[in-house]
């Protein structure tokens, strides 16, 4: 069933415009009287049957229950910048397997040193990869991407519990994660991974390393491999 995002609603009626009134109205051609799903993007879906086409299209909503896609543990995705496409890849996957918040982080091994113009170019993109994801795998929020940060910011801005996925080994997520657990943030390093000393930083600041296993992996596999496994022992897959 096609899914839209629209602000809150509040009565019996939703109206679409903009964009998503013209992908009803002229790519899916939807009629009157076909049913259609709307979020409002805190967690709750609405399903409702379209009244008029047009711009805008009025939805009439048929009953409301929380999003069943969101997982209990909001996990926040703390991403060393990648070079190239790489990031762009990982939100559309992180975002698919239920990350909360994605927050691209500068280190010291970065190849990718955006400037500001750049990096607000780069943020745009990002945060539309996030809302058409998040829109296709049926999620019940648009998962924020956040502005970029030093490590040192990061280390400051982090939920109760937090892990880096470190090549130099660790705890197994096993050993960390349980159902029941309300938040994580979850470090990944960039093509060169993490500097002694930034490992050094994150765990003054409560972080734990973590190990994915022997084998190394790229920075684009890490994240998703990580969020898989930390859903499965929470209880989400």
């Amino acid at each position: 069933m096609p899914r839209f995002f629209v602000p809150p609603i509040s009565g019996d009626r939703a109206l679409i415009s903009g964009e998503d009134a013209a992908h009803i109205t002229k790519s899916l051609r939807l009629r009157p009287g076909e049913k259609i799903t709307l979020c409002d993007g805190s967690g709750m879906d609405y399903a409702g049957r379209v009244l008029a086409v047009g711009d805008p299209v009025e939805v009439e909503i048929l009953s409301r229950s929380p999003s069943i896609a969101e997982p209990k543990c909001r996990l926040t995705l703390f991403q060393a910048l990648p070079k190239g496409d790489k990031m762009e890849f990982i939100i559309q996957k992180s975002v698919e397997l239920g990350a909360a918040e994605i927050i691209p982080v500068l280190t010291s091994r970065c190849v990718s040193r955006p400037d500001a113009k750049s990096m607000a170019k780069k943020l745009e993109r990002y945060r539309k990869i996030a809302a058409e994801a998040a829109k296709q795998c049926g999620r019940g929020i648009i998962p924020q991407v956040g502005e970029l940060m030093t490590l040192e910011q990061a280390a400051k801005a982090l939920p109760e519990k937090s892990l880096v996925f470190y090549e130099g080994g660790g705890k197994r997520l096993a050993e960390l994660v349980s159902p029941g657990d309300e938040s994580w943030g979850i470090f990944v390093g960039s093509e060169g991974g993490f500097s002694p000393e930034e490992i050094a930083l994150l765990e003054s600041h409560g972080v734990c390393p973590a190990t994915l296993g022997p084998r190394i992996l790229r920075c684009e596999t890490a994240p998703l491999c990580g969020l898989s496994v930390m859903l499965n022992l929470l209880g989400e897959m």
